[in-house]
């Protein structure tokens, strides 16, 4: 046969296994699964562990050795490939406005899984930086079946310890900022299903038209749900108001909470260790991944709030009944039978107090009649501001929680988003990679004083900052800006997301470094130095002005602000948060709900108390 008859489809089935493997690196997914539809020839080609094996590399989410280990959890590359795409836009830092002292969640790559980490506010621990150990607590994890589907395990502390809540997981925006936690309704036909990637099954589509197809496939709903009307519209859950979220939140981590055994008490991601320190590990991963799954196909996170309140399946009808019994008490038992509902925790509630304590604020506040909202106070309107609760809850007959990755337009002020205060969201903060011209970009961590390095004995205790570095145009300058996104002091200096310092790093600064050597050299190496101003004393104030000072780079990859009228020191390396939380060590999580997401305004460390309170760090600025 002639190389010219050799066409089409054949063109690439004619050529040997190593050839097609190197053009396939240059495909993305989408691409593969969008020759696979053109013919069995290509789909035989399409289907070989080594491209598939290739596509996981490119995610460049675990070493490639580790691609081994987490293949013999999975049916094959390309199911771990789909779990790595669905999962790959959720890892990197993400914050949030409160308490002040600093919210940051670090998502990372656990054992056929990413995990959601908390660094607590904390001080300097007597090893420093690099060799004590990073507290952080739990928060959230999303775990691969064999298949690649996704299973959502919040995590939650409760007064006889720590619970699992499971839930799904919505399909995850490629550039995806937000992170909601969500109460979602689904029929009960549509059962508790792993979350395939839609995206990878429909090549071409974004991830909104997959949600509209997924709508339009059925979805769970009955043909009467899916008729246009704005009666029988899925209601998102935002549109509801913030105490209807809330305490839906609250019902549903009620209800579906696991309590942790033993065997899954153990790592979330492998530590750093020899090889066969590692081994073990690896085995203990797989085995406390195993378990959950179970623990997952046997709860699914979902419960049916129509069996639980022994009430009919309208939901018009629910709420007003429901409302009745609330303002009613001595009718409570008749409606609900005084049945008792057995939790996945083995505890026994009263259903009738469950409701009454749970959903009277929810649904005492006002009720629908007539296509009409009547307040307490006897007001009407014929429309209100947020949704309905029976509106929502007519999408289905069960009930779960809900991670939504989504993308929003995001206003900032100096590389910090401007937050939301009554949602329970975490904020993506975009890490930039350092390239050339701006060198400083990244993640950094530090404290105040000089010498840098392990505290000493007359100061045991130094507060760790966290600050990203970002660079910025500004009237034809191009500024470094550190944003404040941790303090690890007893009650904050400086309000979340400050700018610590501001640089000009076009205008080098003459001044000297005011300091002598740490004492380990006879000389200090200053590389570069900028002018710049650092944020000024000013407690209360979110940005209560700056003073002079500069920027001094040094040796061994150090940088040093000064300020120049106090000569006060912050002293910054770049940091590896995946590898500090390897060797960091795990304290408990709070309650479900403010575990994920606390929007109580504080100002002191509510995840956790200081060993020694006396060392409280204050600025001398």
């Amino acid at each position: 046969m002639m190389l010219s008859d050799i066409c089409g489809s054949s063109l690439f089935v004619s050529l040997p296994d190593d050839v097609f493997n190197v053009m396939s690196d240059s495909l993305s997914p989408r691409d593969l699964c969008s020759i696979s539809l053109c013919c069995k020839n290509l789909k035989t080609l399409v289907s070989s562990e080594k491209v598939w094996f290739s596509q996981c590399e490119n995610f460049k989410i675990v070493k490639t050795q580790d691609l081994v280990e987490w293949r013999n959890g999975v049916s094959s590359y390309k199911c771990l490939c789909k779990f790595m795409f669905s999962v790959q836009p959720l890892l990197g830092i993400w914050v949030h406005q409160n308490p002040e002292l600093g919210n940051v969640v670090y998502v990372m790559p656990g054992f056929l899984s990413v995990v959601g980490c908390r660094i607590l506010p904390q001080e300097l621990g007597p090893l420093g930086l690099e060799d004590g150990p990073l507290l952080w607590a739990p928060v959230f994890e999303i775990i691969s079946d064999e298949d690649g589907g996704l299973a959502f395990f919040l995590h939650g502390q409760e007064r006889d310890g720590e619970y699992f809540y499971p839930g799904s997981l919505k399909p995850v925006d490629r550039s995806c900022n937000v992170l909601l936690l969500e109460v979602e309704p689904r029929m009960q036909s549509n059962g508790c299903k792993f979350l395939h990637s839609k995206s990878l099954v429909h090549p071409h589509l974004d991830w909104e038209s997959a949600r509209q197809i997924r709508r339009s496939d059925g979805g769970g709903f009955s043909r009467s749900q899916r008729v246009s009307g704005s009666n029988s519209s899925v209601v998102a859950f935002n549109r509801l108001s913030f105490v209807d979220r809330r305490k839906l939140l609250e019902l549903v981590t009620g209800q579906v909470g696991l309590k942790v055994p033993d065997l899954a008490s153990g790592p979330l991601f492998p530590q750093l260790s020899d090889r066969d320190g590692l081994k073990k590990e690896l085995l203990l991963l797989s085995e406390r991944r195993i378990l959950l799954m179970q623990m997952y196909r046997h709860g699914g996170g979902y419960t049916d709030w129509q069996t639980m309140s022994g009430m009919p399946s309208d939901a018009r009808v629910v709420t007003s009944k429901l409302k009745k019994s609330l303002e009613h008490p001595s009718s409570t038992s008749a409606l609900l039978n005084g049945d008792e509902i057995h939790l996945h925790n083995s505890k026994r509630r009263s259903v009738a107090g469950y409701f009454k304590d749970s959903l009277k604020q929810i649904l005492g506040r006002s009720f629908s009649t007539g296509g009409r909202v009547i307040s307490k106070n006897g007001s009407s309107s014929s429309e209100s501001r947020h949704a309905q609760l029976h509106e929502f809850l007519r999408s289905g007959d069960m009930i779960g929680l809900s991670l939504h990755a989504s993308s929003t337009k995001l206003s900032t002020y100096r590389a910090w988003p401007n937050m939301h205060d009554n949602k329970y969201a975490l904020y993506k903060l975009p890490t930039r990679t350092p390239t050339s011209g701006q060198e400083y970009a990244g993640l950094w961590g530090g404290t105040f004083g000089w010498p840098p390095g392990r505290p000493s004995e007359d100061k045991p205790g130094k507060a760790l900052f966290f600050l990203l570095l970002s660079y910025e145009e500004s009237e034809g300058q191009q500024l470094l800006i550190a944003t404040k996104i941790l303090e690890g002091t007893h009650y904050v200096l400086h309000p979340n997301g400050s700018a610590m310092f501001v640089v000009k790093v076009d205008d080098p600064s003459t001044d000297p470094f005011p300091l002598e050597p740490d004492g380990n050299s006879s000389t200090l190496d200053i590389k570069h130095a900028y002018t710049g101003e650092g944020i000024a004393n000013g407690y209360g104030f979110r940005y209560p002005g700056s003073k002079p000072g500069s920027l001094f780079v040094i040796q061994d990859g150090l940088l040093a602000f000064v300020w120049k009228e106090s000569r006060a020191v912050l002293t910054l390396q770049r940091i590896n948060l995946q590898e500090l939380l390897r060797k960091g060590e795990r304290v408990p999580a709070l309650p479900p709900i403010v575990n994920f997401a606390y929007l109580t305004k504080s100002y002191s460390n509510v995840f956790t108390s200081f060993s020694n309170p006396s060392n409280c760090f204050r600025s001398s600025r």
